[in-house]
């Protein structure tokens, strides 16, 4: 297990990266992952509309969303979605979302 500063805090992160508790995820946190965890130094637009979709998704039913609901809702064809998450949709994408790691994911 892993720990992130942020804010003067230190936010607990499991050996993958993801947080160990999504409730103090925020927009300020998930630029941090991003730049901690994927080696993103930026998030665009397109990048904040997957996460949010993906975030409130699992808000709403409790479980990430299915990757073609993502490139429906978004309008993002899958290999934009890859080329934005390079650790692809379920670990990249919900990591920076903060949620748990996604069952099956690899």
């Amino acid at each position: 297990m892993g720990a992130l500063e942020f804010n003067g805090q230190s936010v607990a992160l499991n050996e993958e990266g993801f947080l160990e508790d999504p409730s103090l995820w925020n927009e300020g946190l998930a630029l941090a992952l991003a730049q901690a965890e994927e080696g993103l130094e930026a998030l665009s637009e397109e990048h904040w509309a997957v996460i949010r979709f993906i975030r409130a998704t699992y808000e709403e039913k409790g479980a990430a969303p299915m990757v073609r609901a993502i490139c429906k809702t978004t309008g993002l064809r899958l290999q934009h979605i890859y080329d934005l998450f390079p650790s692809g949709p379920a670990k990249g994408a919900c990591k920076l979302a903060g949620l748990p790691k996604p069952d099956g994911c690899v």
